[in-house]
């Protein structure tokens, strides 16, 4: 088969320029476009030499139509609004559909998962692969431990970041509560302030921190009577998500439609 034709999403951010160097890095891939938003100052500029790499020649540009018409795939780390539009080019052309964008809202997701009978959507709130045996594992602990133990999730990221709580802490709460067999928006705590009560058996807590660079911390704690459990994950480089995302790309390419996840991707689903 013949190398994987990507587009970028987002290019000139910090995870696209990542994307392009994971690209640049890899077998199996070429860069095929640098997509980015009208009316920004980097349209026109070298994909390559923004990520900081030789030229290649590709050049930064807000029209994914015209660049989709000989690519095989969509990376797309960029935000709500931004990948709602992809999607609808992206599902036209047939091209594999990685998301990565965090902050998506309900109505986002049935959108997304609207197409996925005739297209291929690979979506993760995190592309790591620890992070994705870090979701298996919480699942298995949560549906082994009963409600005397509390779940706590707290994640810490770096001082740019938009939404809260991280897509991954919420992919983690969601690994949490589908081990224990519950709905996580019916179990979730957010945001605590003031004078809030005692905690309420069964529920999950979140937590979130921002500052610095830091490029993802999270961890789960299970507290109990008089014993605390706690797993966690540490991204050191958003590189991992990036050749997180390659992977997940070329597993797809060829896939039958459909809506998939980085457990499918890894072989986790069953885990």
């Amino acid at each position: 088969m013949s190398d994987m034709r990507l587009i970028v999403a987002g290019a000139g951010g910090r995870m696209g320029r990542a994307l392009v160097r994971a690209i640049a890095e890899s077998k199996g891939a070429v860069l095929a476009g640098a997509l980015e938003a009208p009316g920004s100052d980097l349209l026109g500029k070298d994909a390559g030499v923004l990520a900081g790499l030789p030229a290649n020649g590709i050049k930064l540009s807000a029209d994914l139509w015209a660049m989709s018409k000989d690519a095989d795939g969509i990376l797309d780390f960029t935000v709500p609004a931004a990948t709602i539009a992809n999607l609808a080019i992206a599902a036209e052309r047939g091209l594999v559909h990685v998301i990565g964008t965090t902050g998506l809202s309900g109505s986002d997701n049935a959108v997304i998962k609207s197409v996925t009978n005739r297209a291929v959507v690979v979506q993760s709130g995190n592309m790591s692969l620890g992070v994705n045996l870090l979701a298996a594992v919480v699942k298995r602990v949560a549906k082994a431990l009963d409600q005397s133990f509390d779940i706590e999730i707290v994640e810490t990221h770096h001082r740019m970041k938009v939404d809260a709580p991280s897509g991954t802490a919420l992919m983690l709460g969601q690994a949490a509560a589908s081990g224990r067999g519950v709905t996580l928006d019916e179990h979730s705590e957010r945001g605590r302030d003031g004078i809030t009560g005692a905690r309420r058996p069964g529920n999950i807590g979140f937590a979130s921190l921002r500052g610095g660079t830091v490029a993802g911390d999270h961890s789960v704690t299970f507290l109990g009577p008089f014993e605390r459990l706690t797993l966690s994950h540490q991204a050191e480089d958003r590189m991992l998500f990036a050749h997180g995302a390659l992977k997940a790309a070329l597993w797809a390419h060829g896939k039958a439609p459909g809506h998939y996840s980085m457990a499918d991707v890894l072989g986790l689903a069953d885990f």
